[in-house]
């Protein structure tokens, strides 16, 4: 058995055991590079952006151990305590393993600055669930940049791997398979023992500020985070899964992007959640970021909060003694200004389901498709029986200082025949609820504009039946 120290933050990194007293709130990629002199993780941007610090993070789930790449410059040392990391030289074996080979050969590499970052997420695409398609394979290095080679020699390599592993890795130990192929040294075998043998009663010392996946805190806030005394959310259970209770879903506060698209209770009820969450960041960023992060970091384009603010959600929120719940629209009483108190934290989330006559639809428009904030986006629910909408909700971000749920647009709707003239006037009366400032994302005018567009876009993809001339010409 590994031997423990207690008060550490302990982990493997790689085959080895690490049991460090630096500051829980150092970012994982200065201690990977200045601490442990492993190099091939790359500083870039220090804001998820790049993906040139990707690692692999493994974690056990109950018996399962599941590995999901991440931005080593936004984790925390305390968020990745009693798991497995992965950096690209542990990825090594003897000679060049097939990703390594399929990089070179199809001509993937110039600089080489960027490609350790793909093939540790190419590395976590192999290691992922179910059947390994080319569309999986570039969703997982949506997070990676490369600035010299081009794309279409990394595509060709994706391409290479995805048909060494079609219809194999599913059929078998997964682990297992990638090791007897070589893309996974052989030291992996023995990491879900090794993880198993790591006591939880070899604590982690608490307190503090709360934190949960850290990527906007250390973006904002890096240097005072790195010495702050932190209180680590993720690793509370109770504040972990999506379930259902009758018609409600509930969701923990620590869940993350990635949770809420493998969960079933999610793709059940929005048949187009998939489509909608890959607008949101990019992948390494989706596995550690939390819905309860979204909600608190507060910003008036949180992709989350527009989301979950047209489900009409309620939050819980503790102190550790007693729970209140509030309706999210309540949430926010000005620019990053909560209705929380310092004490307080989120502990779950909970929307009712959709019926079978509700309908629901996002929208989101970036100057980037994937890994970029919202000029202005979206979401509506609404009800309809027969022709007449009988409910709706409408939210928007980007248009005022705050995420809006659009109380007077959403009202005027209920009770209406479904029609081009209340869809207009739900337009018009909308613009009267934001206050869109211009800035680099585009100017106050066009910001209104783009959000009559993207309403008129909820109703015709969701009723297509729509007679809609003059919404189109408008």
């Amino acid at each position: 058995m590994d031997h423990l120290r207690n008060d550490k933050t302990t982990f493997l990194l790689n085959e080895t055991l690490i049991c460090t007293d630096k500051p829980s709130g150092m970012v994982l990629l200065d201690f990977v590079r200045y601490h442990q002199h492993l190099k091939g993780t790359k500083i870039g941007c220090r804001e998820g952006d790049c993906g040139a610090c990707t690692l692999l993070i493994g974690e056990l789930s109950g018996d399962k151990l599941r590995y999901r790449s991440a931005t080593s410059c936004l984790t925390a040392l305390g968020n990745i305590h009693l798991k497995h990391v992965v950096t690209v030289e542990g990825l090594n074996g003897e000679g060049l393993n097939p990703l390594q080979q399929a990089i070179c050969e199809e001509g993937g590499t110039q600089c080489g600055f960027c490609t350790p970052g793909f093939i540790v997420s190419m590395a976590g695409l192999c290691l992922g669930d179910g059947e390994l398609t080319y569309q999986h394979a570039r969703a997982a290095v949506d997070g990676n940049i490369c600035r010299c080679t081009g794309y279409k020699s990394i595509e060709r390599a994706l391409l290479r791997v995805t048909e060494l592993l079609q219809g194999k890795a599913a059929a078998t130990d997964r682990l297992a398979f990638l090791v007897d192929l070589g893309i996974l040294p052989p030291y992996f075998r023995k990491i879900r023992q090794r993880l198993d043998e790591l006591s939880e009663s070899h604590f982690l010392r608490e307190g503090g500020r709360f934190l949960g996946g850290g990527t906007d805190l250390y973006v904002q806030q890096h240097e005072a985070m790195v010495n702050m005394d932190i209180q680590f959310l993720n690793k509370q259970e109770r504040l972990k899964g999506i379930w259902q209770e009758g018609q409600q879903c509930m969701i923990g506060a620590s869940a993350t992007v990635t949770d809420l698209m493998e969960s079933s209770v999610i793709q059940s009820a929005f048949s187009g959640f998939d489509q909608y969450a890959r607008l949101i960041s990019s992948t390494p960023i989706r596995n550690i970021a939390t819905i309860a992060g979204n909600f608190v970091n507060a910003s008036p384009i949180g992709d989350l909060t527009v989301f979950f603010l047209a489900l009409d959600a309620k939050l819980w929120l503790s102190d550790g003694r007693s729970i209140r719940e509030l309706p999210l629209r309540s949430f926010y009483l000005g620019y990053k200004q909560l209705n929380k108190r310092p004490e307080e934290y989120i502990e779950r989330i909970s929307f009712a389901l959709p019926g079978p006559d509700e309908h629901f639809h996002f929208e989101k428009v970036s100057k980037r498709t994937c890994l970029d904030i919202a000029s202005v986006n979206t979401a509506m629910l609404i009800r309809v029986k027969g022709e007449r909408v009988e409910d709706a909700h409408i939210s928007a971000g980007g248009v005022g200082p705050v995420p809006a749920y659009l109380e007077h647009a959403s009202a005027m709707l209920k009770g209406q025949p479904l029609g081009e003239g209340i869809i207009l006037a739900c337009i018009k009366r909308a613009c009267t609820e934001i206050a869109p400032i211009s800035d680099a994302r585009g100017t106050a005018d066009y910001k209104s504009l783009l959000l009559g567009q993207l309403i008129k876009a909820h109703f015709l993809t969701l009723f297509p039946a729509l007679q809609a001339k003059q919404l189109l010409e408008t």
